[in-house]
């Protein structure tokens, strides 16, 4: 019966992201060398998580607050938004230290195989906080794919009928990768080298 249970934290193990077949079951042997107190913390830390945090309903970061810590920030920018596809897009941002705006994460690209039209993304919201006023600029910091450009290329036209600047980051990234990979350098350099669209 031991197999079993193995097997079942395997097979959970493995649904998590980079984590294939032989790398879960590696972790789940693993863990059973730990002591039953730090599974337990573990496990009572992933539901804490689960339960604690929610998304920000003004840029749709994840946070245990709402509004998020950088929206709530009022330090930050308010005249420069940041738009990314995903919260490891902005928290790869954030660790570059050198963006001091605010952000709006759209949960996703346009991806009309995926079955993914502007309808599922948080446009909506982007455009109402739009209208409020304040913002100046608005950086388009999709993920150097096909389906980022052609999110980029939607929000273009979205937002050509505000009075805002919209920009996009410098290509400094490569083709195909997310923007959640890349080093701190190409991000900065990616954000100092964006144009106008």
């Amino acid at each position: 019966m031991a197999s079993n249970a193995i097997d079942r934290l395997a097979a959970g193990l493995g649904r998590l992201p980079g984590i294939g077949e032989k790398s879960a079951r590696r972790i789940a042997l693993d863990v059973l060398t730990w002591k039953t107190e730090d599974v337990r913390a573990l496990a009572e830390l992933l539901v804490e998580v689960k339960t604690r945090v929610r998304t920000c309903g003004a840029c749709f970061n994840l946070s245990e607050s709402d509004p998020c810590p950088i929206c709530g920030d009022e330090r930050r920018d308010g005249s420069q938004v940041m738009v990314v596809d995903f919260v490891g897009d902005l928290l790869a941002m954030e660790r570059m230290q050198a963006y001091r705006g605010l952000y709006h994460v759209l949960g996703g690209r346009i991806s009309p195989l995926d079955g993914i039209g502007p309808e599922e993304l948080n446009i909506l919201p982007l455009v109402a906080r739009l209208n409020g006023g304040g913002i100046r600029e608005v950086i388009l910091a999709n993920g150097p794919t096909v389906e980022g450009d052609a999110t980029a290329q939607y929000l273009k036209q979205v937002l050509g009928t505000h009075d805002v600047t919209v920009t996009q980051i410098a290509r400094g990234l490569p083709v195909g990768s997310d923007l959640a990979l890349a080093d701190q350098v190409t991000l900065s350099r990616a954000l100092d080298g964006r144009r106008e669209l």
